[in-house]
C-alpha cells in the first residue's frame, strides 16, 4: 500500500527463526536460548540435516521444555540453501509473518535480532551487514576478510545490486518478500544463495535494508565454508552477471 507515493508496511505479525544445522551438537543449545532471550515471542526453528552428531536429539529436547522452539528434520546434508528453503516453506505454511536467518554457530549474534526486526517495520528485507558503518568483525584472519569484502564487491559490481554485504547471511524477510521471490527457481546452494536472493529481491524492486551487526567467527566446531562453496558462488555470479548485462544489450538494441 503506497500512501502520498510512499510505500505503508502493516504489522510484522510473527516471528520465525530458523537454523539450520549440520554437526551442531556443542552449538545449538546456546544460540536456540539466545535468540529465546533476545526475542521472547519469537518461535525458532532448527532444521537439521541429520547430523550424525545427534544435533537433532539435542534440538528435539529443547522442543519438547520449550513450545516455541520447532525441529524440521531432513534426509541428509543438501546445503544451506535447500535447508533455508525447507525452513521458510515450513514457516509460510504456518503463517508466520517473519522469517529469519541466523546461524547456528553463534556468529550472528540474536541480541542484535530486535534492530533487525526494528528496521523491517519500514523494509521487505533487512540484511544484517558487516561492511556498513558500524558492522564489523571479531577474530577472522585477514584472508577471510579479504574472501568475504572481495565476494560481496565482486556481487554488487557484477549483479549491480546497491547491497555492501551481498553475501551475509543474517537476514529478516517479510512473508511477503519471499513468496514474491518464486523460490521454487532458486537453485543455488552454499553461500551462494544468499547472493541469490539478494539479487533477486532487487531485481523484484523490494526495499531492502542494511543495518550494522558485529559478526563473531564460531567458537565450537568445524566451519562449513570449503573450496567447492566458493567456486558455486564465483561461476553462479559471473554467469548471471553475464546474462544480465546480455539480456539490456539486447533490450537495448530492440528499443
Amino acid at each position: 500500500m503506497t500512501h502520498g507515493g510512499q510505500r505503508s508496511y502493516g504489522p510484522l505479525g510473527d516471528v520465525l527463526v530458523i537454523i539450520p544445522t549440520y554437526n551442531e551438537a556443542d552449538n545449538i543449545a546456546p544460540v536456540v536460548e539466545r535468540a529465546r532471550a533476545a526475542v521472547p515471542a519469537a518461535h525458532v526453528l532448527v532444521a537439521d540435516d541429520n547430523s550424525p552428531d545427534g544435533t537433532g536429539k539435542l534440538a528435539d529436547e529443547l522442543a519438547a521444555a520449550d513450545d516455541h522452539v520447532h525441529v524440521l528434520h531432513r534426509r541428509g546434508k543438501e546445503g544451506l540453501g535447500a535447508a533455508y528453503l525447507a525452513g521458510f516453506r515450513w514457516g509460510l505454511e504456518r503463517g508466520y509473518g517473519v522469517l529469519v536467518e541466523m546461524d547456528a554457530d553463534g556468529s550472528h549474534q540474536p541480541e542484535e535480532l530486535p534492530r533487525l526486526l526494528h528496521a523491517l517495520k519500514g523494509a521487505d528485507l533487512v540484511l544484517g551487514s558487516r561492511w556498513v558503518p558500524g558492522g564489523r568483525v571479531v577474530n577472522w584472519p585477514r584472508s577471510r576478510e579479504f574472501l568475504s569484502r572481495g565476494g560481496s564487491l565482486y556481487s554488487r559490481a557484477l549483479l549491480d545490486v546497491p547491497i555492501r554485504d551481498v553475501t551475509g547471511g543474517y537476514r529478516a524477510f517479510r512473508a511477503e518478500t519471499l513468496r514474491g521471490l518464486t523460490m521454487d527457481a532458486v537453485a543455488s546452494q552454499g553461500y551462494c544463495f544468499q547472493v541469490d536472493l539478494a539479487h533477486r529481491a532487487v531485481r523484484a524492486g523490494y526495499h531492502v535494508v542494511e543495518v550494522p551487526i558485529t559478526f563473531v567467527e564460531r567458537e565450537r566446531g568445524d566451519s562449513k565454508m570449503s573450496r567447492d562453496i566458493v567456486a558455486e558462488a564465483l561461476w553462479r555470479v559471473t554467469a548471471w552477471g553475464v546474462e544480465g548485462r546480455v539480456k539490456r544489450a539486447l533490450g537495448r538494441r530492440h528499443t
